[in-house]
């Protein structure tokens, strides 16, 4: 019961950040990324006690995607507040 609640909650984030983003609620950023993020992770462990290794495997490049995301946004923040904080 745990394993399908986690996937049918990684599924509806799926659904929430398309739908988000395809409407233009939301940009290509921090907040899309971790919903993505989430995603992966929940449909991953509601998959991994199936077997379905095809689709687990998925997930987890697809929270591998957002993970890297995540970085460069982060990293461009800083980057861009150390820029900020040289001009004054």
């Amino acid at each position: 019961m745990f394993f399908d609640i986690m996937g049918w909650i990684g599924m509806c984030l799926v659904l929430v950040a398309y739908a988000l983003l395809s409407t233009n609620k939301i940009k290509n950023g921090f907040l899309y990324q971790m919903l993505n993020l989430l995603a992966g992770l929940f449909m991953a462990i509601g998959l991994f006690p199936k077997k379905a290794w095809f689709s687990f495997t998925l997930q987890i490049i697809w929270a591998t995607v957002a993970i890297v995301a995540i970085a460069k946004i982060l990293i461009s923040r800083k980057g861009k507040s150390n820029n900020e904080s040289r001009k004054n």
